[in-house]
């Protein structure tokens, strides 16, 4: 459980529903800020730390996809989007553009809870390495699973999303085996099978460009059955 401490922005511009995530959120025990527009998130992000973002899609004047992808450009700060029902298109862009999670309306505030307090868990601490080594290497990058860092072959920080690094942390501990969508789904974010395995080719996506020097030496190759293979080998660091 989460505390005061970590403040949500929402950004959601049905009063209504704008209202019912607050008030649900503050009995949770978050700080809550609302805006209604991304002219008004930037002014807040400008004066306030926030530690998740709930980002409506369908905003008025500039959308939310937009709203997504530059605020990914600037931070790391997590960000759950919510969609239409069946606005399917909508949720792979937002999440191609840096999401971390997604949530489709009509929604039970419970759930949105839930994913809060998932992503905000896996941002702060990760998943628990007791036995794993703290660092652990492949063809010259190095990912650090207690400072949940990644750096390439340079030395250079690669910024990663929480969504992003669990995934890589998963495929890291397990180089070399064939993973299914429903194996990295239970890994990742615990709730495997239907839609949500499209998420997973998503999040394959975003970590091949930013992992591949070329698509001929991808290091997470496809396989047909329906999941994929870590290949390069992984040692402690």
């Amino acid at each position: 459980m989460t505390n005061g401490t970590q403040n949500i922005l929402i950004v959601e511009d049905d009063q209504q529903t704008r209202d019912l995530i607050s008030r649900y959120l503050g009995e949770h025990s978050f700080a809550v800020g609302a805006v209604t527009n991304g002219k008004e998130m930037d002014r807040y992000l400008g004066q306030n730390k926030v530690d998740l973002i709930v980002l409506d899609l369908m905003l008025p004047g500039e959308d939310g996809l937009s709203l997504c992808r530059r605020v990914r450009m600037e931070s790391m700060t997590p960000i759950i989007i919510l969609t239409a029902k069946g606005e399917d298109l909508d949720r792979i862009l937002g999440l191609e553009m840096g999401a971390d999670d997604y949530l489709p309306k009509p929604f039970n505030p419970r759930e949105l809870v839930a994913r809060i307090n998932a992503v905000l868990r896996r941002q702060s601490s990760g998943r628990a390495t007791s036995s794993a080594a703290a660092r652990l290497k492949f063809h010259g990058w190095t990912i650090d699973l207690r400072l949940r860092e990644l750096r390439d072959p340079e030395g250079a920080q690669v910024p990663l999303t929480s969504a992003e690094f669990d995934l890589l942390q998963a495929f890291c501990e397990r180089a070399g085996r064939i993973l299914t969508r429903d194996n990295l789904l239970s890994m990742t974010r615990g709730r495997p099978g239907g839609s949500f395995g499209r998420s997973i080719d998503v999040l394959v996506s975003r970590l091949r460009r930013k992992l591949d020097r070329t698509e001929e030496t991808s290091v997470i190759k496809t396989v047909r059955t329906g999941g994929y293979v870590f290949t390069p080998v992984v040692e402690e660091a």
